[in-house]
């Protein structure tokens, strides 16, 4: 009861003097407030990001298939029956060599047709021809008329172009005779063979594909789809890495040879085709392999530079008072140094997918770049965003 009556009389109290309590509650709600904002603005902390000290380098990647700079596809002018194949797979040839013959009986007989083709128009122009130095003779002397002899010249002078013609049939006969064989028409190793013993081939159409020949495989290139977005980055001479799966441990170097001007569209990107040398001298690159490249199109040693994150800061505002009206983070890098910020000119130089070159001649090794500031919010209207 005694507790009671105590309670009662406090909240009495509190009651005849309420107006008082109330200014109080408020003085000592400003104050907080004043307090904490004090004491938060002395505690500021800011987010930096390091300036770096080192190498940078601007790579394209790629990848592409490995083929032979030269590759001759070994056709049949004529069909037939294939008799005899003398090459197979990987087989070393040199120019004039014989890959293959087709069966000839067929060819032959097209060769003795012409040849007796030929002896008969041989036969029936030396007829005329005599035929037509008898007239002329005559014609001369008057026994004839001039209508007969001019006849006889005309059958003359027919027979002569029915030998030139039988004579082209003739050799015509000889040259498919002669494609019966077939004869490599480089130095280079057979990389394919795309026919058998006894098979038919028909080159009515179409010259039919029998063999394929590398010419030289201690020289191969590398076709590989470079995207619109980072051609204008090659150059014709630039050096090349790359790695082929056989090898993972292997990496191998090229050049750029050529970059092709014909573009394709792959799901709406335009891609080029660049060309690229490789020095295959130990053979142990095989046509069709897939290289993974690496184009090296710009490096700098002993430079400064920075995580492209550091870089994002769109705007100085709220990170310290009397900004200058020139200075911003498209100009000018937010460092801080000794305790203090400064602000600095600068330009970017080499951008790769994670780092920037800083060129600046006010850099110093152990800056720091502000991007930010502990307790930073957030909003739609606020333009500085800080990153860890």
């Amino acid at each position: 009861m005694e507790n009671e009556s105590f309670i009662k009389k406090f909240f009495k109290f509190l009651w005849r003097h309420k107006w008082w309590v109330l200014i109080i509650l408020i003085v000592i709600t400003i104050s907080s407030i004043w307090l904490y904002s004090k004491y938060s603005k002395k505690k500021k902390e800011y987010i930096t990001t390091d300036i770096i000290y080192g190498e940078i380098t601007q790579i394209v990647t790629a990848t592409g298939e490995i083929m032979p700079v030269n590759t001759v596809n070994v056709g049949s002018q004529v069909s037939g029956t294939i008799e005899d194949i003398f090459v197979d797979y990987n087989s070393h040839v040199k120019k004039g060599d014989i890959l293959l013959k087709i069966e000839p009986s067929v060819l032959q007989s097209s060769v003795d047709e012409a040849k007796a083709s030929l002896d008969s128009a041989k036969s029936q122009l030396k007829y005329n021809e005599s035929e037509y130095k008898r007239n002329k003779s005559l014609y001369k002397d008057g026994f004839i008329s001039r209508a007969e002899m001019e006849q006889s010249q005309n059958n003359y002078e027919q027979a002569k172009q029915a030998v030139n013609k039988a004579q082209y049939s003739y050799e015509r006969a000889l040259t498919n005779l002669g494609y019966a064989t077939i004869t490599s028409p480089v130095d280079g190793t057979v990389i394919s063979r795309k026919v058998d013993k006894g098979q038919t081939v028909a080159a009515s159409f179409q010259t039919p594909d029998l063999f394929e020949i590398a010419e030289d495989l201690s020289k191969m290139q590398i076709e590989t789809a470079v995207s619109e977005a980072d051609i204008g980055m090659i150059k014709e001479g630039l050096p090349v890495t790359f790695n082929v799966d056989a090898y993972p441990n292997q990496t191998f170097n090229g050049v750029i040879r050529q970059i092709r001007l014909s573009p394709t569209t792959e799901s709406n990107v335009v891609i080029y085709t660049v060309v690229i040398d490789v020095d295959n001298a130990d053979l142990k690159l095989m046509p069709g392999m897939t290289a993974f490249v690496m184009v090296v199109v710009a490096s700098a040693k002993e430079i400064f530079k920075t995580k492209n994150s550091g870089l994002l800061i769109r705007s100085y505002k709220n990170l310290t008072d009397n900004i200058p009206e020139n200075i911003g983070p498209k100009t000018h890098l937010a460092i801080q140094r000794d305790g203090k910020i400064i602000f600095i000119p600068y330009k970017k130089g080499i951008v790769t997918p994670t780092e920037t070159q800083i060129i600046s001649d006010e850099i110093k090794q152990g800056d720091k770049i502000i991007v930010g500031f502990t307790g930073q919010v957030s909003n739609n209207k606020s333009t500085m965003r800080p990153h860890m």
